[in-house]
């Protein structure tokens, strides 16, 4: 079975002969009392690499929203929530809203349309926290959170970014034979922007394959949640496997990264392009997540049926927020470009060219060259 499932998009594993070993894998103590060892050398290598001055580690994002908008829900503030924001982040907005927060929710990627709730809610003097996914695999395209942060910075605010899916994917000074940048540190390198009033949540589950999560921002905003974090206090630090993971995923990340991420690259055109041949597209830019429609009068679920019996996983969605129901692939540096030609082969077996009319789906982003 050929398996576009995975979201590990630089294809590292970790296997435990490839980690330093360790004595425990956890000390039995909450956060607040006492983190492994290795815990704050590779947060302030993740600072680093994202432009920030400071980071924690946490077990997931989950813990880290909860408790960022637990510890915001104290002070006089409004939130303002892009609404193609992935749900984990919407929880904590959602515990924030239930301890009286306002909150507004405006269209997706539509920076005038924050800038006209902004301007509009500037005399209730509540200052404005925007949050937002920094990249989207749903439409394939980074957030504007360059206006994003311009407008919230013009009244005093905060931007938030959950930055998950662009962590280790995009970064500095992209180029000709660097399309999504150097360094992999996410979306504020790709947008250049940065300061006090930004901070970004990322797993590094995806792109570094480590299923530990870090919040990063400057030192006084990140020293402040650690000082009122609840979850630091009644949960168990990330263990010390994971962390050894994290920092193995950054070792081969500053020695290997930017080969990996130009294959990566490389397999996602080559992919894109055979879709062309046999008269499909795909959103996603060159992203890792290549999703299309299939051709009127075939749905969703049988072509997901079919590509199965010829051994080929994909996900399946159902179709929401406006979407129609479509098929992805998710592409990772371990393809091969023999796989890419089966996988596309297999699209051409399922798909029955007899009284069908192949409609393009819209395209995505396309990551400049």
């Amino acid at each position: 079975m050929l398996d576009f499932t995975s979201a590990l998009y630089l294809g590292l594993n970790h296997p435990s002969g490839s980690l330093r070993p360790w004595p425990r894998l956890t000390t039995g103590r909450p956060m607040a009392l006492a983190l492994p060892a290795g815990h704050e050398r590779v947060a302030q290598t993740l600072a680093d690499l994202k432009g920030c001055e400071r980071a924690m580690l946490s077990p997931s994002t989950l813990h880290l929203f909860w408790d960022l908008f637990g510890v915001l829900a104290r002070r006089s503030i409004a939130i303002y929530l892009d609404a193609g924001t992935y749900p984990i982040a919407r929880w904590g907005v959602e515990r924030a809203e239930a301890r009286g927060i306002p909150v507004r929710c405006f269209p997706h990627h539509d920076a005038e349309a924050l800038r006209h709730w902004l301007r509009k809610d500037a005399p209730l003097h509540r200052r404005p926290w925007v949050v937002a996914d920094g990249f989207c695999p749903a439409c394939g395209r980074p957030a504007p959170i360059g206006a994003y942060l311009e407008s919230a910075r013009a009244l005093g605010g905060h931007l938030v970014i959950d930055d998950t899916q662009a962590l280790g994917i995009l970064g500095h000074s992209p180029g000709p034979h660097a399309p999504y940048g150097k360094g992999g540190g996410g979306s504020l390198q790709w947008a250049g922007i940065g300061g006090p009033d930004v901070l970004v949540v990322s797993s590094l589950a995806k792109g570094f394959g480590a299923p530990v999560a870090v919040l990063a921002g400057s030192e006084a905003m990140v020293r402040h949640f650690e000082a009122n974090s609840e979850t630091r206090v009644h949960c168990s630090p990330p263990s010390t496997a994971v962390i050894h993971a994290a920092e193995h995923a950054l070792a081969i990340n500053e020695h290997f990264g930017d080969r990996l991420r130009l294959r990566l690259a490389q397999l996602i055109r080559h992919f894109r392009n055979r879709l062309k041949e046999i008269g499909l597209f795909a959103t996603g830019g060159l992203f890792p997540v290549q999703a299309l429609a299939p051709p009127a009068g075939l749905d969703a679920k049988t072509l997901y049926d079919r590509l199965l019996q010829c051994e080929i996983r994909t996900v399946l969605h159902r179709g929401r927020n406006g979407h129609r129901p479509r098929i992805s692939f998710l592409i990772t540096a371990r393809h091969r470009q023999d796989d890419i030609d089966r996988a596309v082969d297999a699209l051409a077996y399922a798909i029955p060219n007899e009284g069908i009319q192949i409609t393009r789906l819209e395209v995505g982003y396309e990551v400049p060259m």
